[in-house]
């Protein structure tokens, strides 16, 4: 696999949860997800973000790598956090970059649960950021806001969203 694909399967990753993001209803942002009262909506999706920025900084803060500005989890607006998406996901891919010039390996971080070869770095996030859009999916189900089919199969349409996430 060449440096390209890693990095247009991370693009296309992300372009899925930004996708869905997007297309959260407004009127969901604050309500609180079903069976987790102290979490919002919105901040199961500024986790996304905010979590992508707590590994780009103790992953690759040391070796230069930019570390995007984290949102505020309780307060950011929708918009604010696709935003947000935008910037950690550039920051993801400057990690994929420097795993690629140290032999497909990341640097290790402080604490860190999964092993550093750079598939299994990107399985992780992508294995993390698919909980959370079938979480958002399914509480906004539940608070009686079912998403479209358009949208609930759109974070699915991969080959559309490798097509627009390209640079």
């Amino acid at each position: 696999m060449t440096s390209d694909q890693i990095i247009a399967a991370w693009r296309t990753n992300n372009a899925a949860t930004v996708f869905l993001v997007r297309n959260l209803p407004a009127a969901i942002w604050t309500e609180n997800i079903p069976g987790i009262p102290r979490k919002t909506i919105g901040m199961i999706a500024a986790h996304l973000h905010n979590s992508r920025c707590m590994w780009i900084k103790s992953i690759g803060g040391a070796h230069g790598v930019s570390v995007p500005k984290r949102v505020d989890l309780r307060r950011a607006p929708q918009r604010e956090v696709v935003q947000g998406l935008g910037r950690s996901s550039n920051g993801m891919i400057d990690l994929i970059d420097l795993a690629i010039a140290n032999r497909d390996v990341v640097p290790a971080a402080f604490w860190q649960n999964f092993p550093t070869d750079l598939a299994h770095f990107l399985s992780y996030f992508a294995a993390h950021e698919g909980h959370h859009r079938g979480q958002l999916i399914m509480a906004a189900r539940q608070l009686g806001h079912r998403l479209s089919r358009d949208v609930v199969d759109g974070v699915w349409q991969w080959k559309k969203l490798a097509r627009e996430a390209a640079p």
